[in-house]
């Protein structure tokens, strides 16, 4: 076991650059709905199926690095095909309405959240003391439950919240990708 778990870590640390990219993807996402809250729903559509996209494409391409040995690769792989399922929807269908997007929202943070937090429990056998994708799982789990529960909230709350949720999740996932950079590089 302790060969599979050095292996997750070593190819994590190798492919940094896709955590970091994810959250930088994150922050500028959450920094254009801070910046232009008038968006149009379809405009927020694009932009949401856009990040959806990047995100499951470059978790994508972490799980192929390694040509799925493992279940971590497996989850990453699912993952993002989840992300690029869910943003080619939201391209092909951008009419969907306010309702169908929050609940599209909600699921993917969730079963974001779900992940990250698989990922750190296998993360945490190879890097001490490691915990930003379980923070980074928790924030996202939080998320959902919160669309979940108050679908019905004004336009520009769910907008500020979303936006503050990827600047959030979008910071973790850079600050454990460069910390990912600085493992892999001691071993």
């Amino acid at each position: 076991m302790r060969h599979r778990s050095l292996g997750t870590g070593k190819r994590l640390a190798r492919n940094w650059w896709t955590v970091a990219l994810r959250g930088a993807i994150a922050i500028i996402f959450g920094l254009v709905a801070l910046c232009w809250p008038t968006l149009t729903l379809t405009s927020l559509v694009y932009l949401f199926a856009s990040f959806w996209l990047a995100g499951g494409i470059l978790l994508a391409i972490a799980a192929f690095q390694e040509q799925l040995p493992d279940i971590h690769s497996k989850l990453l792989l699912l993952e993002g095909i989840i992300g690029i399922a869910v943003g080619a929807i939201a391209c092909i269908y951008p009419g969907i309405t306010a309702f169908v997007l929050l609940y599209l929202i909600a699921a993917w943070a969730i079963g974001t959240g779900i992940f990250e937090i698989i990922a750190s429990i296998q993360l945490r056998r190879v890097i001490e003391n490691e915990w930003l994708p379980a923070v980074a799982g928790v924030v996202s789990l939080i998320f959902g439950v919160m669309l979940i529960t108050w679908p019905v909230a004004q336009a520009l709350a769910i907008l500020w919240l979303i936006a503050a949720y990827t600047i959030l999740f979008g910071t973790l996932l850079l600050i454990l990708g460069f910390r990912l950079r600085s493992w892999g590089m001691k071993n």
